[in-house]
């Protein structure tokens, strides 16, 4: 068996007979019935996308193929005549993977094809008197030349998915950057409807490390995420998770454990910008895993600077002591108020006597006289010393 240049398609030894070759051709609208017939009942997946008008088109396009084979096993030219049948299956296979089909589909239906091909040409070729040597040479180029069409649709199949992938992910990607900059509901809703995107009833904003995005994509919900250059983050990755709230939450905590991430709180998928700017303030503080567990310390260190002057302005009263003295008392003002007042557990918490917290708040009292009954200056204190 020798190989035409330009081609992995053998050519035959031999000619075939110009009577077996018109024989065949006559056959082959019978011939392409008959395989999609065969593909139709042996693949579930075709039942359906070959019924009706599409059925025609397809025992055509089988037609055109078969018809390209025998001008190859005549003529031994393989060069000039493989090329539109390769590229109709190269598209054959984009257009396969659109429609969701996988390529072992793909695959059996030309298998198939190959099969019934083979049966009725290597029929026709016995009755016009090909001999052995003739018909084995002439097996062995039906099953190359299905080879070279099945590596072409599976090549399409591949090329498309590979597209689609790129296309959509840039589009999904533009969805997550209307919402993280706040572009009107239309624009958004509009982005999410050209991705194909459906809007959940939440999203969380999850800032992870570059290194665990692969991972954790296969292990989240499939509508998540990912923005691209997401505005204020310096290093990792912003991914958007969808509906993980409520009951969910923990599973999702679950999947980010020891992993160096932070998620925001749930939030309706049109606000999840606020999720993430809690999740960047909570990575700033040296936070991890989750936000919610840690609500206080954010409040408390929302504006750092803020909170310095507010406790500087509370603790006036204790400026003219000695520095020992100052700390003594702001730790029992403290306990004080976590413990609202109960002077044994108050005692307790900073392992001195009870006699001890009553004489160090009789000081304070001094210091501050009515203000420790009043109501809004205990909120303050409590926020200034929490």
């Amino acid at each position: 068996m020798a190989t035409r240049p330009g081609t992995g398609t053998p050519a035959l030894r031999h000619e075939l007979p110009p009577a077996a070759v018109a024989a065949m051709h006559a056959q082959l609208p019978t011939l392409a019935d008959d395989v999609v017939a065969a593909i139709v009942e042996e693949v579930p997946s075709y039942r359906d996308a070959f019924s009706g008008p599409m059925g025609e088109t397809i025992s055509d396009a089988v037609e055109l193929a078969l018809g390209g084979f025998l001008i190859l096993a005549s003529r031994g030219r393989a060069a000039d005549v493989r090329t539109a049948p390769a590229e109709g299956s190269y598209q054959l296979g984009r257009g396969e993977a659109r429609s969701g089909r996988t390529t072992d589909a793909l695959l059996s239906a030309y298998r198939i094809g190959a099969r019934v091909a083979w049966r009725e040409l290597s029929t026709t070729a016995v009755r016009h008197g090909l001999g052995a040597e003739v018909l084995a040479d002439f097996a062995e180029l039906v099953f190359a030349y299905i080879d070279e069409q099945s590596a072409a649709a599976v090549a399409g199949h591949t090329d498309e998915l590979a597209t689609t992938g790129r296309v959509r992910q840039r589009l999904l990607e533009r969805v997550a950057n209307h919402l993280l900059q706040g572009s009107p509901v239309d624009q958004v809703v509009t982005a999410a409807e050209r991705a194909d995107w459906e809007p959940p009833r939440t999203l969380t904003a999850v800032l992870v490390p570059e290194s665990q995005v692969r991972q954790l994509l296969t292990a989240l919900a499939p509508g998540t995420l990912q923005a691209a250059d997401a505005p204020g983050l310096e290093e990792g990755a912003l991914l958007l998770v969808p509906d993980a709230h409520a009951h969910r939450r923990p599973a999702l905590l679950r999947i980010l454990a020891d992993r160096g991430a932070i998620a925001g709180p749930a939030r309706p998928w049109l606000d999840v910008r606020a999720s993430y700017d809690r999740a960047l303030r909570a990575r700033a503080a040296g936070l991890e895993v989750d936000t919610e567990a840690h609500l206080v310390s954010l409040v408390l260190d929302a504006d750092a600077s803020a909170r310095a002057d507010l406790r500087a302005q509370l603790l006036a009263p204790l400026e003219g002591l000695r520095p020992g003295t100052a700390e003594k008392l702001t730790d029992t003002l403290r306990c004080w108020l976590l413990h609202q007042g109960r002077r044994d557990e108050v005692a307790a918490a900073l392992f001195v006597h009870p006699q001890t917290v009553r004489y160090r708040m009789g000081q304070l009292r001094e210091l501050y006289g009515d203000r420790l009954d009043d109501p809004d200056t205990v909120l303050a204190l409590t926020v200034a010393l929490g």
